[in-house]
């Protein structure tokens, strides 16, 4: 029987929630721009629910994307999926946001380094290389320079994420990603989420945070200030 999942995905603006059965996506809703997920994920959630004539506890998964990316719209989307997992006693699957973005690489990228803003002329970057039709991480997530990094980047390689745009202009001559797949869509985390979960594999509703690699600005500040 195919499962009846749930998908949560707000590291980036604008977030998503969307519901599948098995394979199938169902509906997707797209939330506010502003990044008021804490408004917007629980009625859309339900909105959801109501049209396809389910019940909370009768979801199967939550799958949620786990970052990087917006450290309050990763902790609100993160929460919101453990307490409805936690509720409805179903599996609960968390999926990092760039093997997302990486999946979405056209099929003749063979490289695909993935890239977000980590402020103060820094990115989020992580290298996949594709193995048959997918594409698997080549090392683990790092912070880096830009400038380090683009020095260093093979020409062949492609550039997607969401700070690509940002840096276009300094990216002239490699290949880029378009723009509609540099955010991560409900149908890439479904089919990574799906994967996971055929390999019988869960995550702890205690213990699944968001994959941070620094502290926000305002952690920073208050650390600096005492």
């Amino acid at each position: 029987m195919s499962a009846r999942v749930l998908l949560i995905e707000t590291s980036c603006a604008p977030g998503l929630v969307a519901l599948a059965l098995g394979h199938e996506l169902l509906g997707v809703r797209r939330l506010d721009e502003a990044r008021r997920h804490a408004r917007d994920l629980v009625p859309a959630t339900r909105d959801l629910l109501d049209v396809q004539g389910w019940k909370a506890r009768e979801l199967q998964a939550v799958f949620v994307g786990i970052g990087p990316g917006s450290y309050t719209g990763l902790r609100v989307g993160i929460m919101a999926a453990k307490a409805l997992a936690y509720a409805s006693g179903c599996a609960l699957l968390g999926i990092e946001t760039f093997a997302t973005i990486a999946l979405q690489a056209p099929e003749r990228a063979q490289r695909v380094d993935v890239i977000a803003d980590a402020q103060q002329g820094k990115i989020y970057v992580q290298s996949f290389a594709r193995v048959a039709s997918a594409l698997v991480p080549l090392g683990p997530l790092a912070i880096r320079r830009f400038d380090e990094w683009l020095s260093g980047l093979d020409p062949a390689v492609w550039v997607s994420g969401p700070a690509t745009g940002e840096y276009e202009h300094r990216l002239q001559g490699r290949p880029l990603v378009e723009i509609a797949a540099r955010q991560p869509s409900a149908s890439c985390l479904l089919t990574l989420g799906l994967d996971r979960l055929a390999r019988g594999e869960l995550d702890d509703h205690w213990k699944l945070e968001p994959l941070y690699l620094r502290r926000s600005n305002a952690e920073e500040k208050w650390r600096e200030s005492r």
